[in-house]
């Protein structure tokens, strides 16, 4: 809570307290409001005190003169609808305003507040009330939750000023029980008086207050600005047009001489005026739009704190002022209209729908050819940039060509700008194409696992590039390994994915021990290469280490036993060769065979 001192409006100020008023001091008294009229009202002392000396009444707090009241107005409404409701309480930054909400049948039981707010405007704002903020300040400490209301409710509203100067406030009411029900959210059956309720009008509309009463003998008619009511000279008809703020009141004379005096306060506003805005052409690669910096351009020199700019896919939103487009409008490639609204915030039914401009969205080109391109060391060229071109398009390369292609002979990056010129706009995007040369596949080298159940073939290269790898005429796989190789003669092939070419050659997979045991245990007594019964006129040939040949084997001999000459030779290293006959009918050597296997003894 705050703490508060009590300021009275001294008679020099007068004309200021008064300026606006249709004001009760006293809760008996309080103005009745009818649907969503914005009222403006301004503050003078108070009548009797409402709360009988109370200390507290929610978050209001006695002030210095003993009581919780010091400038006070108060008003009463009843609701119509069920729904949301909340209010604006708008005053001049430089002044402190308060007040509380009374859910009350009548001021002898007003209660505790439902919506009360007693903090003092140490941060200069310009509203406090129920619900939102309307200038969009979400920090406030000025305003309360939304009110959730049923129909036939009564309540009480005081607003209570603590400052210096009292120049004054309106108030506008807002919710979304005047989106359902526009017309009749607030009962207009508590008002019982002649010329209506209080009427907020634009300085721009045509107001005549109608008094007109059967058996009427005269009309008198009045208005106070300020400084009382003065008889407004040669009005003496049923009708007035009003043409500036003021109350206003009529004295009808009837034949019964049962005269009639009814008062009503009229407040102009000033409409706004929606200036010219310029069309805007922009790219799509912005994705959207920020409409508030056209805010400026339809304001003009107009205040900004007092008018608010909203944009509309149509002109009937405009003109009621829904749907508003998000200020990051999203952008959607073509020509479509924004219509503009300015509103005045004090007095939302004052407005301008009368402008609009035309938001024109240029497609900025969106580049889908390839990045990054291969190009054969024995190429002649490769194509690189687009090759589906956009006639409405220009192309550019970092090269001086203006082609949507070229072709390149040479690794490196080429950067190609692509340029859309529709309307007067420029959209342009730009890629950088990376060409690198991509060799030709060669076979290094092919390990061969020879365990018999399950031989495993590796093909190795020294070639670095992209490649896919084929056993015979099997599937390409990425990986270089395949398993489960039966024995016999097989091809395998390395193709670069890039094109640029593929290798093949024949290997020979069979199995073979790796040592033997010529001892006359009948176990590992003979060493012979096995699955060689699947090659065409195999012949095995076995060497020393000096290369001298030991032995000759065909796939009808049992094996080697481990001599020479009848005579056994020693626990060494021995190598071997293997050949057969080819489909061609040539005797050809089996390559990438591991040759040397180990005698033991």
């Amino acid at each position: 809570m705050k703490a508060k001192s009590l300021i009275f409006c001294f008679l020099t100020i007068l004309g200021t307290c008064s300026l606006m008023a249709q004001v009760a001091a006293d809760c008996s008294n309080a103005v009745p409001i009818c649907n969503n009229t914005p009222v403006n009202g301004g503050t003078q002392g108070y009548g009797v005190d409402d709360f009988n000396g109370a200390a507290r009444s929610g978050c209001l707090e006695q002030a210095i003169t003993g009581t919780i009241e010091s400038n006070s107005a108060w008003y009463r409404f009843r609701t119509s609808a069920s729904g949301q409701l909340g209010f604006n309480i708008g005053f001049d930054a430089s002044e402190d305003w308060d007040f509380a909400l009374y859910r009350a049948t009548d001021c002898s039981s007003l209660g505790d507040p439902v919506r009360c707010n007693f903090f003092d405007n140490s941060d200069a704002e310009t509203f406090m009330g129920v619900g939102e903020d309307p200038t969009g300040n979400t920090t406030t400490v000025l305003y309360e939750d939304w009110l959730q209301v049923m129909p036939g409710e009564d309540y009480y509203l005081m607003i209570n000023n603590y400052s210096n100067i009292n120049s004054g406030f309106s108030i506008q009411f807002s919710g979304d029980i005047f989106i359902t029900n526009p017309y009749d959210a607030l009962d207009c059956s508590i008002i019982n008086n002649l010329l209506g309720p209080p009427l907020a009008a634009c300085d721009n509309e045509n107001v005549i207050l109608d008094a007109t009463t059967t058996n009427a003998l005269s009309y008198t008619w009045y208005s106070d600005t300020g400084s009382g009511f003065q008889t407004i000279a040669g009005e003496t008809g049923p009708t007035l047009q009003v043409l500036v703020s003021a109350m206003y009141r009529v004295e009808v004379i009837t034949t019964t001489m049962t005269n009639i005096i009814s008062d009503v306060q009229v407040a102009f506003n000033a409409s706004p005026i929606t200036n010219p805005v310029s069309d805007e052409i922009v790219c799509s690669e912005s994705a959207v739009f920020d409409l508030t910096q056209k805010d400026s351009q339809a304001l003009g020199t107009q205040d900004p704190t007092a008018f608010m700019v909203t944009y509309h896919s149509s002109l009937n939103d405009a003109i009621l002022g829904v749907n508003s487009l998000l200020a990051p409008y999203p952008l959607s490639i073509g020509t479509e209209s924004v219509y503009v609204r300015t509103t005045s915030l004090t007095n939302p039914g004052c407005y301008d729908a009368s402008e609009q401009f035309q938001l024109s969205v240029v497609a900025t080109p969106v580049l889908s050819f390839a990045t990054e391109v291969f190009i054969c060391e024995d190429s002649a060229g490769v194509i690189i940039g687009e090759t589906i071109p956009n006639s409405q398009y220009t192309y550019s390369w970092d090269t001086g060509e203006s082609t949507p292609s070229i072709t390149v002979f040479q690794a490196g990056n080429y950067s190609l700008t692509v340029t859309n010129n529709q309307l007067g706009q420029s959209c342009s995007a730009t890629s950088i194409i990376t060409v690198v040369v991509s060799e030709t596949p060669e076979i290094t080298d092919v390990i061969i696992d020879d365990l018999q159940n399950n031989n495993t073939v590796e093909i190795v290269t020294d070639v670095v590039g992209s490649f896919e790898y084929q056993l015979d005429n099997g599937a390409f796989q990425a990986s270089n390994i395949f398993t489960n190789v039966p024995p016999g003669v097989h091809t395998v092939t390395i193709n670069d994915l890039n094109g640029c070419g593929s290798v093949t050659e024949t290997i020979t997979v069979v199995g073979f021990p790796s040592f033997f045991t010529p001892n006359g245990d009948g176990t590992n007594d003979y060493w012979h290469i096995l699955g060689v019964s699947n090659l065409e006129d195999p012949m095995v040939y076995v060497y020393d280490r000096y290369g001298k040949l030991l032995k000759q084997l065909d796939d009808s001999t049992l094996g080697w036993d481990g001599t020479f000459n009848g005579r056994e030779l020693p626990s060494s290293d021995y190598w071997f060769k293997l050949t057969y006959t080819d489909i061609q009918g040539q005797r050809v050597e089996a390559r990438y065979i591991n040759n040397h296997f180990a005698l033991k003894r």
